[in-house]
């Protein structure tokens, strides 16, 4: 290790950008410094806890000027909690950033020229955006600064969020900015029923313990879904608290719960027993209709969710004769949205059960041109497939944060659709696609949408246009 990062202080450092994790970036000399809750255009000393030989992580020991973009955080839970690492700037400072973000992988990856990309998409609200959260019970909570650790009784339950790193412990959570009512007033009134009539909390390591999980999903139409995971409950527990969820929040539209007493809190494999209502809540968007079932997946920014996807339309320009091919299609949520534009869409994911939701969104909306494939991308995308269903006209490809398979990527090169629109949550995965299919295709347009305000997450669509030969 050079002497440099053997430092363990250094003083006036100026912020000069933000990384993942919400980490403000600085430079003392050639030494990289990715500092804790750093804003760009702060000056502070910091404190590095951290060091490679390289680059060091560290924390703001004396902040001597703030930047212009730092704001006050408005969450109590900010910095501990593993959410909206991005609360401490301003959000205009936010989009600032994530334009640069996109730009700059584009550039550095892919070998883009951006300099038509569109402002970013900014989201109309910036809090209580989430249609879903997720909670964890456990009997482990995370201490705060400031706790008597000696206090024999000591209340170490708590429902909340994981601490980032810390798989065991669990920040209990008073209110979340993210998710609109009744989401607080369930949680809150849900940890007090059970805390009072003696529940026992989840133990992450010793798999033991009644309560596990509260899954709340809330819907643009007004419906509420609340889904509670037990592991070890004896069935009067189970009865108890679910009437009492019943009897004190009669608006819920959908209560279930399962019982799950694997090691991991995926519940794609777990039976899904209804105590109240059906399965199922909707969700509607530009006149269609979507069933949401506790295992569906549907973009977790209703609003924004729509902007994406007419952007998406928009980019494709249909005509209304095309054939498209929606890869990575999940509930079928974008080809449902663009089958009244086109003459026929063919969607393929390679989750089973996001296959079967898709048809159902076709089938109760009476949408006819649609047809949905599982499958490995991969394999299902192959020659014979092509062969049967046609040459598309329009491929959308939404994939995962991991990009695209390599092989998948090829066979877009062989199929050579005059058009591609590629939505992606990871511009950087994403620019490394867009490297292979530079080859063949133009990029005409890209738009960064921000789905998820204070963090570093943003969308991208990208319009591709087949090279004339």
């Amino acid at each position: 290790m050079n002497q440099v990062a053997k430092k363990r202080f250094f003083e006036n450092v100026t912020i000069i950008d933000i990384a993942e994790e919400g980490k403000g970036v600085g430079k003392a000399d050639e030494f990289v410094l990715f500092v804790d809750n750093a804003v760009p255009g702060d000056i502070a000393d910091i404190a590095v806890y951290r060091s490679k030989k390289n680059f060091g992580e560290g924390r703001i020991a004396e902040l001597k000027q703030a930047s212009e973009y730092r704001t006050e955080a408005f969450c109590k839970h900010f910095g501990t909690c593993g959410g909206c690492k991005w609360q401490h700037m301003t959000y205009a400072a936010q989009l600032k950033f994530k334009q640069k973000s996109v730009v700059d992988a584009l550039t550095r990856i892919a070998k883009i020229d951006v300099a038509g990309i569109l402002p970013i998409v900014p989201s109309p609200a910036d809090k209580y955006y989430r249609n879903k959260l997720e909670y964890t019970f456990s009997n482990k909570r995370w201490l705060n600064d400031g706790e008597n650790r000696s206090d024999e009784v000591l209340n170490m339950n708590a429902l909340g969020f994981h601490i980032p790193g810390r798989f065991d412990k669990i920040l209990d959570i008073d209110h979340c900015y993210l998710q609109a009512e009744p989401s607080n007033s369930l949680k809150n009134s849900i940890r007090e029923f059970v805390l009072k009539h003696g529940y026992s909390f989840y133990d992450l390591k010793a798999h033991t313990g009644a309560l596990r999980n509260l899954i709340i999903r809330t819907s643009s139409t007004g419906e509420t879904m609340v889904i509670v995971v037990f592991a070890y409950a004896d069935e009067e527990e189970v009865n108890k608290l679910m009437g009492f969820i019943d009897a004190k929040f009669p608006e819920i539209t959908s209560l279930l719960y399962i019982i799950n007493q694997k090691k991991n809190d995926t519940i794609f494999d777990q039976d899904v027993i209804v105590y109240k209502g059906e399965g199922f809540i909707y969700e509607e968007m530009n006149g269609i209709k979507f069933r949401i079932g506790p295992k569906s997946f549907y973009q977790t920014n209703s609003i924004q969710a729509l902007k994406l996807y007419e952007i998406t339309r928009d980019f494709a320009g249909f005509k209304g004769d095309e054939l498209v091919y929606d890869l990575y299609t999940g509930a079928g949520t974008i080809a449902n949205f663009i089958a009244g534009s086109v003459r026929e869409v063919v969607g393929i994911e390679y989750v089973p059960t996001a296959i079967e939701d898709a048809k159902i969104n076709s089938s109760i909306n009476n949408i006819t041109n649609t047809k949905f494939y599982a499958g490995d991308m991969k394999d299902v995308l192959a020659a014979d497939f092509v062969a049967e269903h046609g040459k598309p006209d329009v491929i959308i490809t939404d994939p995962p944060r991991a990009g695209m398979h390599p092989d998948v990527v090829n066979r877009l090169m062989e199929i050579e659709a005059p058009k591609i629109v590629y939505v992606s949550c990871n511009a950087a995965t994403q620019s490394r696609d867009l490297l292979v299919l530079k080859e063949k295709y133009d990029t005409v347009k890209i738009q960064p949408v921000d789905m998820f305000p204070h963090t570093q997450h943003v969308e991208n669509v990208v319009l591709l246009v087949l090279k004339s030969s």
